[in-house]
């Protein structure tokens, strides 16, 4: 297969003219300043490699446009958003996040980090098929043709010293043990599959959902199968509060002295940091996941993600709630958040900012061959429009700028995916009307109440 991109974002800046080739998944061979190319897909705009949406939960997409308009906190919404996982079964999960991940791809995402700890029944009793949820998950991606990083979730308390209750007993496995045991059929499972689109990882809710004294349990399993680990990590201070009432340190130090940090590990949100987390985060290279777009919807705060760049610490974006489904969005928020905390503009150049939203995303979910336009890297392509209203005029040498600071998802033309053609002028190749399936599936596990 050969497109021809007019113009294309190769890493090291923006290339006029680039024939791209690929054998099946892979990349094959990268040529620049190639006029015309007959036999090839033309691909006008600005083509980058496919974004990676590192932290997802899918089923809080069913929230947008319902929660916003209440007063309240985090914690509030958290109801809500509990009320909605009680309401979900393997097949309306599978129907909505099939959805959710249509909508990704027509947002130029090719991989997704799904946190995923929505994993029993309603009042806990194990499904038939211990993983059935997660299997639903799995197969969604495939379903709307893109690949994914299923991050099973260890979710064992309430909060610090508090056990699980109501729509919280659908998270728990009872241990750390139990949960490695399910998780290990899972990864067993997704290999011998062949399911090429997915890979299996761990996270770690946070310290107010993991007792100390199981964290290692879980930072031991990914260590010893190399996958991947997430964790929520201070984005409420509340947190911060209980875990120095609860240990006498902070969430980051007491990750720590588990061995939960390293090269393999990233702090979702990393909000509400010392400079002592900072610089921990930093010298283990733990990487951190900013969602600027719900941190802001949540009223959670702004994260120091130049410090902790600063520090040696990767940066990788996601969409978590999905109260928008945009990594440009996201990308120019943690550059616009700077701004209006500092006073002072242009702390990340356009580059950096797609680099976060593309190789650092799959890095941080275990998919390191991706994320790059190269040969050997998976022929993952998402195309930006360069004349529609928001990036008209930009010319080729302010089209990353154009990307990051101006185009917004509705600009996505053209999408493949491990070198299948996923969207094609805007409109995605399996999922044949993406907003009838978010309205069907969404209105399948709500529940209005009704008007006096």
């Amino acid at each position: 297969m050969q497109w021809h991109a007019q113009f294309a974002w190769l890493g090291d800046g923006v290339a006029a003219d680039v024939l791209i080739e690929a054998d099946g998944e892979r990349i094959t061979g990268v040529t620049r300043d190639v006029p015309s190319a007959p036999h090839a897909l033309r691909l006008p705009g600005l083509t980058l490699p496919g974004l990676a949406d590192a932290h997802s939960h899918a089923f809080h997409r069913a929230l947008r446009g319902r929660v916003q308009m209440h007063r309240g906190t985090f914690w509030t919404w958290r109801e809500q958003m509990y009320a909605l996982a009680d309401r979900l079964d393997p097949d309306s999960y599978r129907a909505l996040a099939t959805a959710v991940y249509a909508e990704m791809a027509l947002a130029g995402i090719s991989c997704v980090g799904e946190f995923h700890y929505l994993h029993h029944r309603p009042g806990g009793d194990p499904y038939d098929a211990p993983n059935a949820m997660g299997e639903a998950v799995i197969s969604a991606a495939a379903d709307a043709g893109i690949r994914i990083t299923l991050l099973d979730t260890c979710y064992l308390a309430g909060g610090i010293g508090k056990p699980l209750t109501g729509p919280q007993l659908r998270f728990g496995d009872g241990t750390a043990g139990n949960w490695a045991r399910r998780v290990d059929t899972l990864f067993e499972q997704t290999g011998k599959t062949g399911r090429l689109h997915a890979r299996v990882g761990a996270a770690i809710h946070s310290v107010r959902a993991v007792p100390r004294e199981q964290l290692r349990a879980v930072a031991d399993w990914a260590r010893d199968h190399r996958a991947p680990l997430h964790v929520h990590l201070s984005e409420q201070p509340a947190e911060n509060e209980a875990c120095e009432d609860a240990y006498g340190i902070s969430p980051t130090r007491v990750l720590a002295e588990a061995g939960a940090l390293g090269a393999l590990t990233t702090a979702v949100h990393a909000t509400h940091l010392s400079e002592d987390d900072i610089g921990l985060l930093g010298a283990t290279m733990t990487g951190v996941c900013m969602c600027p777009t719900t941190e802001r919807d949540l009223a959670d705060g702004i994260g120091p993600a130049r410090g902790l760049a600063d520090a040696g610490a990767p940066l990788c974006l996601g969409s978590d709630q999905h109260a928008v489904i945009d990594l440009f969005e996201e990308a120019r928020a943690v550059e616009l958040n700077e701004r209006l905390r500092s006073r002072v503009r242009g702390h990340w150049t356009a580059g950096e900012l797609l680099t976060a939203a593309t190789t650092g995303g799959h890095q941080a979910l275990g998919w390191p061959e991706a994320g790059r336009i190269e040969p050997g890297a998976y022929a993952d392509l998402t195309t930006v429009a360069l004349d529609t209203v928001r990036t008209a005029g930009a010319g080729p040498g302010g089209a990353a700028e154009a990307a990051v600071f101006a185009a917004t998802a509705a600009d996505v033309r053209h999408v493949v995916v491990s070198g299948r053609q996923i969207v094609h002028d805007g409109r995605h190749l399996l999922v044949e009307d993406v907003p009838a399936a978010l309205s069907a599936a969404i209105e399948a596990v709500t529940y209005e109440e009704p008007d006096d």
